[in-house]
């Protein structure tokens, strides 16, 4: 058993901007729909980056108390100045100016504790005066810090700090609607995003197979049918991954990152510069993650398609491990295999092993700074509490994107893979069809003209081969092994190119025929019958607009009378390959199919091969029926179902060594007397 043919080779770059350009055409139809998806991420991040502010809002603005002291010689024009003595005044902290704030801060005359001043003609004055030990009193009312606050009843509190928890109340609110905006948004941008995934997967698999259908029969010779398979599924199930979820982060992160690094250079810069300075670490090991899990994954995916395809090859030769009892050598391969897959999953897993924690530490370690740099800050009075919760939340989502980056870069690197894999793929060149002459009457003379074939260079298989089969003659083409019989039947399908000489239809040359035509006038009864799932019908039929009269008639004629005494007759089930019916039920199917399409030119590959004696019996009353008005060509081991033929073509090694009746080929007493000798000896 070969298992290099199946091993996919491993491809891409991590990012290819030729394969992204054709990869985006396949979006362009749902481009407004991936517009839209782009908006609302962007809406959704917005709300996201800022809800940490809300939270500072909610500290700063109402949670810490609203006064301060500030030492000056004279008293400021601006924060409702009240005189404490000794160059001491209680001064709003909201009604001072940024600018002149920062610049008492950093002389360290602003102190960093806060007060709560309580107006004498206020309701709230009360409190105060029936807990004179926790309030000072100052001209025109009283003053207490928060440690004045503690142990007061809720109801006190409630009228003393009831604008402030009014507020705290308004932003809660508008925190929760945010939370339901954001939600609300988020579902619609999901579902958008994974309809405009699903439609570009179903345009992609349609393409493919559509592709795939038109591909020459050269293609499929050296290309497992694993691989094919593993194109429209998992592949193009990669490229939606990167669609769906790394395409549009793109835009989330880049929005998120740069509008949270805004607002931290807003909050404060010296904290965001700390944050910063652990970029080059992050980039140093993103850089090394990089290297590191794309040999990972490449090695991932070498073994994956080793063992996809031996698996997909054991299957299929069940019978003949099993028959030749080779299943501990199967199972050893598979053990080896398995191995393999399962050393290079634990080296991609180390990798993310290792990198993950690392991000996480680093984010954490950046909150360590935040905390540590930022405390002391608040602590100074140089940085509101507010500001530093705000910080830390706004750090976490900074990092978040980083964190993602193992996801992100696998997804791409899958992604681009699967793109190349696809578009060599879609880059094969399809047979030529849609082109060419049509006959409008056809007689279905088939005439071979000196034609030299080789499927590898100078490997010759057919060499000078020449004769005619006039309109309605029944030609037999015979020969031993490998004289090149089937090749007879591929070319005159226009299956492959020949290299020298022609092949005529009617005498015009198969390659200026247009090929649907050419092979619409033609029906192959191959001695490997392939059936498809569905019912015998359908399978007569093959899904063609053939009316089911003319089908049923087409069995009858081949004395496929078994059908009807089926249960469920034309209706019956066919299991996968037809693996129900025998050999001979199915071989008369595939003449019930070939009169169906009413060819004008018959050809039987040894199709009574494989057959009873009893079912060649009933084939040889049909075939006189079957052939009568047809040009026949029939290619068979057994010389005793072609004695009845016009003329009879002997092949030997690539050439025709002999042409006549039987009658005269026995009297020749060459190769054909021989073979018919050795048969019926």
């Amino acid at each position: 058993m070969n298992h290099d043919i199946h091993e996919d080779k491993v491809l891409g770059k991590a990012f290819d901007l030729r394969l992204t350009r054709r990869l985006l055409r396949f979006l362009t139809p749902y481009r407004g729909l991936f517009f839209v998806c782009v908006i609302l991420i962007l809406i959704i991040t917005g709300i996201q980056i800022g809800l940490p502010y809300l939270s500072k809002l909610a500290i700063d603005a109402y949670l810490t108390l609203p006064q301060a002291i500030v030492s000056i010689p004279e008293a400021p024009s601006f924060g409702s100045p009240i005189p404490l003595g000794d160059g001491r005044y209680l001064i709003d902290v909201k009604k001072i100016n940024p600018e002149t704030r920062r610049a008492w801060e950093a002389m360290g005359i602003l102190s960093a504790k806060r007060y709560l001043f309580i107006p004498q003609e206020s309701k709230a004055a009360a409190v105060a005066r029936r807990n004179p030990q926790r309030f000072t009193e100052l001209p025109g009312g009283y003053m207490a810090d928060e440690a004045g606050l503690h142990g007061l009843s809720p109801a006190d509190l409630i009228a003393l700090r009831g604008p402030a928890i009014e507020g705290v109340v308004r932003l809660a609110g508008l925190f929760a609607f945010a939370l339901l905006a954001r939600f609300l948004f988020g579902v619609l941008q999901v579902y958008l995003l994974q309809y405009t995934g699903q439609r570009v997967m179903y345009d992609m698999r349609q393409k493919i197979f559509d592709h795939v259908l038109r591909l020459p029969l050269a293609y499929f010779d050296h290309t497992p049918v694993g691989r094919l398979v593993t194109r429209v599924t998992n592949d193009v199930n990669a490229i939606n991954e990167m669609f769906t979820s790394m395409l549009v982060n793109l835009f989330r992160d880049a929005f998120l990152i740069i509008g949270v690094m805004v607002i931290m250079f807003q909050l404060e810069w010296r904290i965001a510069l700390v944050v910063l300075a652990l970029f080059p670490f992050i980039f140093i090991a993103a850089l090394e993650f990089r290297n590191r899990v794309r040999a990972a994954y490449r090695e991932v995916r070498r073994r994956i398609a080793q063992l996809n395809a031996y698996l997909q090859e054991s299957i299929s030769g069940m019978r003949i491990i099993q028959g030749f009892v080779q299943e501990h050598k199967a199972n050893d391969r598979f053990i080896d295999i398995n191995r393999g897959k399962y050393r290079a999953d634990m080296r991609q897993l180390i990798t993310f092993a290792v990198f993950r924690p690392l991000m996480s530490f680093l984010s954490s370690f950046a909150i360590a700074l935040v905390v540590w740099y930022g405390g002391l800050n608040v602590l100074r009075g140089s940085l509101t509490l507010g500001a530093l919760t705000a910080f830390i939340q706004y750090v976490r989502m900074f990092f978040e994107p980083i964190l993602q980056l193992s996801e992100g870069y696998n997804v791409l690197q899958a992604a681009m893979a699967s793109a190349e894999r696809i578009f060599l793929l879609l880059d094969e060149n399809e047979e030529d069809r849609g082109r060419g002459k049509i006959i409008k009457t056809l007689h279905g003379e088939v005439e071979f003209r000196n034609v030299w074939f080789a499927y590898n260079e100078g490997e010759w298989i057919l060499k000078d081969v020449s004769f005619t089969a006039a309109p309605g003659e029944r030609v037999a083409i015979v020969g031993p092994t490998g004289s090149g019989k089937t090749t007879i039947i591929r070319l005159l399908l226009r299956m492959y190119p020949i290299q020298q000489g022609q092949i005529l239809l009617d005498g015009v040359p198969i390659e200026k025929l247009d090929l649907s035509y050419l092979r619409s006038r033609m029906a192959v009864v191959l001695q490997d019958v392939f059936l498809f799932a569905g019912n015998i019908l359908d399978n007569i039929r093959l899904r063609a607009n053939i009316p089911e009269e003319e089908a049923v008639e087409a069995a009858r004629f081949v004395s496929a009378d078994f059908v009807e005494a089926l249960p469920d007759s034309y209706r019956t089930e066919v299991k996968e390959r037809g693996v129900t019916l025998s050999v001979g039920e199915r071989q008369l199917l595939s003449f019930a199919r070939a009169i169906a399409f009413k060819p004008r030119v018959l050809v039987l590959d040894e199709a009574t091969a494989s057959i009873d004696s009893h079912t060649e019996q009933l084939i040889q009353k049909s075939l006189n029926k079957i052939m009568k008005g047809r040009t026949s060509i029939v290619i068979a081991h057994r010389l005793s179902t072609i004695r009845e033929a016009d003329k009879i073509i002997v092949l030997h090694k690539g050439k025709v060594v002999e042409e006549g009746t039987h009658q005269q080929l026995l009297a020749l007493d060459g190769l054909y007397a021989a073979l018919y000798t050795l048969q019926f000896a």
